[in-house]
C-alpha cells in the first residue's frame, strides 16, 4: 500500500508518543498527540507551498514574499499570561465543563507559579 505524503516518520512517531505520555490523563495524551501530528502535517504543506511559492516568485525577483508566507502562517502561540487570562474569563463566564475548568485551573495556577514573590 503506498504511505500518503504527510506522513510522519516512524522516529518522530515515537518522539511524540514518548512526550504525550508526560500528560496526566488518557485524554490528555490523546489531544497532545493529535496536536503534534495535526502540526506536523501542517507544516509540512507550508513547506511544500513555500517551495512552490519560491520557485514562481525567484522568477519575478520578489524574494521577500516566501519568509512572509511563512511568518504569517505559523503564528506565535499566546503567552501563558495570554492563556491563564482566557481562562480565567471561561470560569468567570461559566463558559467551560467541568473538565475545562480543571484544565483552566491548571493553566492559571502555571501562570501564577511563574509570578515573582
Amino acid at each position: 500500500m503506498a504511505q500518503h505524503p504527510i506522513t510522519p516518520p516512524w522516529d518522530l512517531v515515537q518522539h511524540w508518543s514518548d512526550e504525550a505520555l508526560t500528560s496526566p490523563g488518557a485524554f490528555e495524551v490523546k489531544i497532545k498527540f493529535a496536536t503534534y501530528a495535526a502540526q506536523w502535517g501542517a507544516d509540512q504543506e507550508l513547506e511544500a507551498c513555500c517551495e512552490w511559492l519560491g520557485k514562481k516568485v525567484l522568477l519575478q525577483h520578489q524574494s521577500d514574499v516566501v519568509p512572509a508566507l511563512r511568518t504569517s502562517r505559523r503564528l506565535k502561540p499566546p503567552s501563558l499570561k495570554e492563556q491563564a487570562l482566557t481562562a480565567l474569563d471561561a470560569i468567570a463566564t461559566g463558559a467551560n465543563n467541568a473538565r475545562e475548568q480543571y484544565l483552566d485551573i491548571d493553566t492559571i495556577r502555571r501562570a501564577l507559579e511563574q509570578l515573582n514573590d
